[in-house]
């Protein structure tokens, strides 16, 4: 699957999704994060990173491994977190050889569409993540909170700016997919607009799908009501794991 946002378009990231609007969700993940496990937290790896948002906030806390499948939103990652150490890796077979005191999965778990590809993720982060140690899961949505609707949002910086609608919708709610449509209107340094088009297919499962996976490679599983001042509680929700 060719996502351009994560490819040629991944240099307007920073336009898109600005790391400032990140930092009450990344208190919550890492209070839970610090509250989790019976082993100090001090190190955590990070399973599809993307542009480093949440790494941005996270670091001061955390020594931050992060990873991800683009080497595009790795490049604007190390810019924006250079004290970080960054490696390139398919989340669902990457194998670093060492673990961690805490892993954490933010939204990049929605581009697992199918029970495996879920099941190669939590792998993943089981190998990884140390005796006494944990794990946190935040996908945008399990089945029972999906809710389609649009949003819209984009920067400026300088002379370039972006500007971006998105509309998720569930095309067949029997499957364990939705859709996610981005349309980008992007206006370059020399004043021309451009529009752009990606369309993003993205997994979805029911809570007793999430909690079998993680408890089949061994995690003991906390369902956590994500906590954000601009979300209803209760709307969406995250996995809070330990490996005993």
């Amino acid at each position: 699957m060719n996502l351009r946002m994560y490819t040629e378009l991944a240099e307007w990231w920073p336009l898109l999704s600005a790391p400032e609007d990140y930092e009450e969700e990344a208190a919550f993940y890492t209070k839970l994060l610090r509250e989790a496990g019976e082993e100090p937290a001090r190190s955590v790896l990070e399973l599809g990173s993307g542009g480093g948002n949440n790494a941005s906030h996270m670091k001061m806390a955390f020594a931050m491994t992060l990873t991800d499948l683009s080497p595009g939103m790795l490049e604007v990652s190390r810019k924006l977190n250079p004290e970080c150490e960054h490696v390139q890796g398919d989340m669902r077979t990457l194998r670093l050889g060492r673990e961690f005191d805490r892993v954490f999965v933010h939204d990049a778990i929605c581009y697992m569409t199918s029970v495996d590809d879920l099941r190669g993720a939590v792998e993943t982060a089981w190998v990884h993540c140390r005796a006494g140690g944990a794990a946190l899961f935040a996908p945008d949505y399990v089945r029972e909170t999906f809710r389609g609707g649009t949003d819209c949002g984009g920067n400026d910086g300088g002379v370039r700016g972006m500007r971006y609608l998105e509309w998720v919708w569930d095309p067949d709610p029997e499957d364990c997919t939705y859709t996610a449509d981005y349309v980008f209107a992007l206006r370059g340094e020399d004043g021309q607009l451009t529009v752009e088009h990606d369309r993003h297919v993205e997994g979805m499962f029911r809570r007793e799908e999430w909690l079998e996976v993680l408890r089949g490679v061994g995690f003991e599983v906390r369902i956590v009501p994500f906590e954000h001042s601009e979300v209803e509680h209760g709307q969406l929700e995250v996995f809070l794991c330990t490996k005993c």
